[in-house]
């Protein structure tokens, strides 16, 4: 079902076979281009040019041939156009998606302990995170990443069996860039103050809640408690981090299904979240409200999710993104 909602699937179920196939096939290619180590890929080179000069290891009285090495090749040339430069780049950013992987849902089996069950879901996270950060790398890898993919590749990966659980990678890649793909802006620095930007998404969900409880928007207001201290979060990381997961499953369902896109019914929800914890809001101050927001409580998640369908729209110029 997520699948069709992310729009990673067309309507019709006869495609479906089809558009899967051509999917997964797109993303191992994706894969061997930018992700196989290079002295792999090198060895690829090797064996396919052996095997288009048939009676090569004849050559020298049957003896195998000496590979010519250009600078590009050597894993010493940090020249740009170097594939060993790039491997020693993306090492980088690797180290800092393992460190945000092995924080992930540490009290779920599927992502923590050393079996190679959970070993192997790490490292498919590790492949589609690094993957986006090379072909995005005007945003490139942003922590809080993983905490967004875990929940599309625990689906994919649980909900598939036998053969089709090595698929889970790249349906998860798939759906990951869908959804991403309404708020990605928010994760780059230089569009902060544009119309697309995360000051102007903040100031949305800030007209939002003056509209629908004008008198905790004026306490908030009034005690410095900026959207960004606590909503920055709740919007780019699409609550992952205020939920279980079981729980974040529920609020994307609700998020995805909704006809209104992903983005606006989001903002819907956080100014929800601030509605069913008002009466500690408006009686406290900057530093409790802030504990509080940044530490989000336990509450009625269905009861939070009908608070948000129920809110009144401002009026405003701003346009919520969608998911393409």
């Amino acid at each position: 079902m997520k699948q069709l909602l992310l729009g990673y699937l067309p309507a019709e179920k006869d495609l479906w076979e089809g558009e899967l196939a051509k999917n997964r096939l797109r993303y191992a290619e994706l894969k061997r281009e930018l992700l196989l180590n290079p002295s792999e890929f090198l060895m690829e080179e090797d064996e396919a040019s052996n095997s288009s000069m048939p009676g090569r290891d004849n050559e020298a009285g049957g003896l195998l041939c000496r590979r010519e090495i250009s600078n590009g090749d050597h894993p010493l040339c940090l020249g740009n156009g170097s594939i060993w430069n790039q491997y020693f780049k993306d090492a980088e950013i690797v180290e800092q998606i393992d460190r945000d992987l092995h924080r992930t849902h540490q009290d779920i089996k599927f992502f923590s302990g050393d079996s190679s069950f959970s070993r192997k879901n790490l490292e498919a996270m590790r492949n589609i995170l690094l993957l986006f950060a090379k072909l995005n790398p005007a945003i490139g890898y942003v922590q809080g990443m993983n905490e967004v993919l875990a929940p599309l590749y625990y689906v994919f990966r649980m909900n598939q069996e036998g053969e089709d659980a090595s698929e889970a990678e790249a349906d998860s890649f798939e759906c990951f860039v869908q959804l991403l793909s309404g708020s990605v802006d928010h994760f780059c620095q230089q569009l902060d103050n544009s119309s697309v930007g995360i000051h102007s998404t903040l100031l949305h969900f800030s007209e939002l809640l003056k509209a629908n409880d004008g008198e905790l928007w004026r306490h908030l207001d009034a005690s410095k408690m900026n959207p960004q201290f606590y909503a920055f979060r709740w919007i780019t990381l699409l609550l992952t981090q205020e939920f279980e997961l079981s729980s974040i499953m529920r609020i994307w369902d609700y998020l995805l299904s909704n006809p209104s896109g992903v983005q606006e019914v989001l903002l819907r929800v956080c100014c929800a979240m601030l509605l069913c914890v008002r009466h500690e809001l408006v009686c406290g101050d900057f530093i409790s409200n802030l504990k509080l927001l940044q530490h989000y409580p336990e509450v009625d998640l269905e009861h939070v999710l009908d608070v948000a369908s129920h809110l009144k729209t401002p009026v405003s110029s701003y346009q919520p993104y969608s998911i393409i």
